[in-house]
């Protein structure tokens, strides 16, 4: 199990469980030893095959994945923590409820790009694409945590939020999440205990009517 120093977010008693890692004490324990955390743990990008399933499935499954981003010679990760899924054109919620449009076509295309949007005039928010080419679905990333340069633990709350703190534009709606687009997931072996596990009506959809806007197709990490 880990834990935070001091009164920050106790990962042990929070949610995380950890294969093959006894003795970390610490996300500063992480961070300090990265490179070493990565070869124990075999760490693994997260392919289109994960994606190509049912999209409230795969919202779940994202909990305590990793964003990365490779910015200025550097990698910026943050562990997913709160995700949206948007389903179908019968999803009131979604984009895709509108029918196929030059913002939204990343939607309708292959699992595993992203789908990435400008709202509200001045608000980049990223998207996961899911399910087969065709069919639009994808999975807002909501929110995550990290630790800073300092080993300092950052929680980082909202999608609008994630997105600057990721770097992201619009420039990557459309790109496969993967290292050569710099910008993918990894599966750094976190589980997130099933009880620890959150979900309830997504954020802001009001306008999809009562049906739609009381989904519980937001999943998050209880704090």
């Amino acid at each position: 199990m880990i834990y935070s120093v001091g009164n920050s977010l106790a990962w042990g008693k929070w949610y995380v469980n950890l294969k093959n890692q006894k003795t970390a004490k610490n996300l500063i324990f992480l961070h300090k030893y990265a490179k070493i955390w990565q070869k124990v743990m075999k760490i693994k990008k997260l392919k289109p095959i994960f994606f190509e399933k049912d999209t409230l499935a795969v919202a779940e499954e994202l909990l305590g994945k990793f964003l990365v981003r490779r910015w200025r010679g550097r990698e910026i990760y943050l562990m997913i923590t709160e995700v949206e899924a948007y389903d179908g054109t019968n999803d009131r919620g979604s984009h895709a409820s509108r029918g196929k449009t030059v913002r939204n076509t990343p939607m309708f295309g292959k699992p595993g790009h992203w789908y990435v949007y400008f709202t509200y005039g001045m608000h980049w928010l990223i998207n996961i694409v899911t399910r087969e080419t065709g069919y639009p679905a994808a999975v807002l990333i909501r929110g995550g945590f990290t630790v800073d340069s300092k080993g300092r633990p950052v929680r980082v709350n909202g999608p609008a939020r994630t997105a600057k703190f990721l770097k992201i534009k619009g420039k990557f709606s459309g790109l496969r999440a993967d290292a050569k687009t710099g910008f993918w997931i990894e599966d750094r072996g976190i589980r997130i205990q099933a009880k620890k596990i959150r979900h309830g009506p997504r954020v802001g959809i009001d306008y999809a009517g009562k049906i739609w806007a009381g989904k519980p197709w937001r999943f998050w990490v209880e704090n």
